[in-house]
């Protein structure tokens, strides 16, 4: 059952209409007048308006651009009730929002059809409303983690270049969470329900860049059997993220800079140009700086492209950040119980972590892959580690592991080695037989040996195989 508002100065007709409503289910009431259906309207909230054109004071057009107002909150929808004259005011009535219109005098099917489907179209109008508003509040809820004043700091950054339309660069380390963060910038901006187009600038081979970003038309070149928008139009209404902007070819850099400067895209063959509206957020590993001094990257783009900037921190200067984030990828895995020892938490905050939060994101996978039980330890971590193949030094005041041999001072090295022949020394032979003694003194455990010599497992099991030691 619907509240139905109907509003007309004819009171025979409305006696009518309201009697077909309450016949079809419905909850009609009346007004006589625009005046007052508007105040029944703001107090009652109905979910459908029918109205009369032509009535005294407000009439029926006012009223409706009355409801349909910007910044007004949601308005029913509008059914005009007009006379065979006044086509053209109803057509009007139709550009400014109404539903439908009918004309006097109407048929009972054709009233209740078109109440029906106004009615089924504001309900989908309201769920729609709603699901926008749920995915807006999720979306406000920023993905990044942590509770150190540096990501404190971030966030606040974060939620501030939101609100402004203007290109930002996310410089950090790898593994720092520059995507992420460009997409908060997204999430929180007022393109937030546009499209987030990444482009990682890197992993697109130079002679198709071009393409990719700006598009081409059918036949540009061989192999162009039909048009392609490319990466720059799919993002029209949203934002372009070029991860890894440093990396975008030299030639290329003028053609983004005019786009950024005309909000035109040419399409590579393409008769003209194109309009596009987007927001511009890049990153990047490198100092762009340093890469304009070196000649790389093009000084009027750096200054168009960085217009706003934004550094992450890496996670090695914020260690206070590790439980948490460790919690958190704890549960993202399906670690649901399982505990972590204080004393495995100190170790993983005592870490350097080069690769930063993807790091500690592998790591985590890799305990809870490799755990014997719901709780994990240093054990774990060793055992996980070992697997990879992948031995990394804790920080200089961790406890060293107790497989690895202290490091051999120069005189060692020296005794080690011997005189150096006087003819020639090839390098090879000397790193295979020190591989070989290595292996030979750890007992053929290639862990233990990778250990031994201070690099990784993999680049152990690649010299064997080199040497013909496998």
């Amino acid at each position: 059952m619907a509240k139905i508002l109907v509003i007309d100065d004819d009171a025979n007709l409305r006696e009518v209409v309201t009697f077909i409503l309450r016949e079809a289910g419905h909850d009609p009431t009346e007004a006589a007048d625009g005046e007052e259906g508007l105040r029944r309207c703001d107090a009652e909230r109905p979910d459908l308006v029918l109205t009369d054109i032509r009535m005294p004071g407000l009439d029926g057009l006012a009223l409706l651009r009355h409801l349909k107002q910007p910044g007004r909150d949601a308005s029913p929808p509008v059914i005009v009730l007009t006379a065979f004259g006044d086509v053209g005011q109803a057509v009007e009535a139709m550009k400014a929002g109404a539903f439908s219109y009918l004309l006097k005098p109407f048929k009972r099917d054709e009233l209740r059809l078109n109440v029906e489907s106004a009615l089924r179209a504001g309900a989908l109008e309201t769920e729609n409303r709603s699901l926008r508003d749920l995915l807006r509040q999720r979306r406000e809820t920023l993905p990044l983690l942590g509770a150190s004043p540096a990501m404190a700091r971030i966030v606040e950054q974060v939620r501030r270049l939101a609100t402004v339309d203007a290109p930002v660069v996310v410089t950090g380390e790898s593994g720092t969470g520059k995507e992420l963060v460009a997409r908060a910038l997204h999430d929180l901006s007022s393109r937030w329900d546009g499209p987030f187009v990444a482009v990682n600038c890197s992993a697109i081979p130079a002679e198709l860049m071009e393409s990719e970003l700006f598009g081409h038309a059918r036949g540009a070149f061989t192999g162009a059997v039909g048009a392609a928008a490319g990466r720059v139009r799919a993002a029209a209404g949203g934002t372009l993220f070029l991860d890894e902007i440093g990396e975008l070819p030299l030639a290329l850099q003028p053609k983004l800079l005019r786009v950024l400067e005309t909000k035109q895209v040419d399409p590579v063959g393409g008769p003209r140009p194109v309009p596009v509206d987007f927001r511009l957020v890049a990153a990047t590993n490198r100092d762009l700086a340093a890469e304009v001094r070196a000649g790389r990257f093009r000084e009027d783009l750096y200054y168009r492209v960085a217009v706003l900037a934004l550094h992450l921190p890496p996670l090695r200067e914020r260690p206070g950040d590790v439980a948490l984030l460790w919690a958190h990828f704890t549960r993202e895995h399906g670690g649901h119980g399982v505990i972590t020892t204080p004393q495995l938490l100190a170790r993983l905050q005592a870490r350097p972590w080069p690769g930063n939060v993807r790091e500690l994101l592998n790591l985590n996978l890799r305990l809870l892959v490799m755990r014997t039980g719901d709780t994990l330890d240093l054990a774990d971590l060793a055992r996980a580690e070992e697997t990879a193949g992948v031995i990394r030094p804790f920080a200089p005041d961790a406890p060293a592991s107790a497989t690895a041999a202290p490091a051999a001072s120069a005189g060692d090295l020296a005794a080690l080695i011997g005189p150096l022949p006087d003819d020639a020394l090839p390098l090879v032979d000397l790193e295979r037989e020190i591989i070989r003694r290595a292996l030979d003194k750890c007992g053929g455990n290639k862990s233990k040996t990778a250990n031994y010599l201070g690099i990784p497992r993999h680049v152990l099991v690649y010299r064997l195989a080199k040497y013909g030691l496998a």
